[in-house]
């Protein structure tokens, strides 16, 4: 029904840039919140970033003022503009679809649309 698709990702120095981006298929994608989520090995999987059909956007307090989320109906494609990245932004990250921004951002779990994921890995 939705499927999520990542590429942009990369090694870099800290202080560099990275983009990501997301391509999505599926009718209902313009209806549904888009986000990001990051998992380094060991860790559990983090919210990174979501935007909503009107779009409407929410960080984790960790990349706000770093990462910029975005969305571009026409393309169905979700982007994440990563800046100053830090050694500690190194993971795997995953996009991730649901039709409420709010659990997007608060209960990882319930997430039922995933991308297969893209390392990112930023060196000091």
């Amino acid at each position: 029904q939705v499927q999520l698709v990542e590429s942009g990702g990369g090694l870099v120095q800290a202080g560099g840039s990275l983009s990501l981006s997301c391509a999505a298929s599926g009718r209902t994608f313009s209806t549904y919140a888009m986000g990001w989520f990051r998992q380094a090995p060991g860790k559990e999987r983090d919210f990174v970033a979501a935007i909503n059909w009107s779009g409407t956007s929410r960080y984790a307090g960790s990349v706000e003022g770093r990462f910029t989320i975005s969305r571009d109906y026409g393309k169905s494609t979700v982007y994440l503009q990563m800046n100053s990245l830090k050694p500690e932004d190194t993971a795997v990250y995953y996009c991730a679809a649901h039709f409420s921004i709010a659990t997007m951002t608060s209960t990882a779990s319930a997430i039922n649309y995933w991308g297969q994921g893209t390392q990112v890995t930023v060196s000091s």
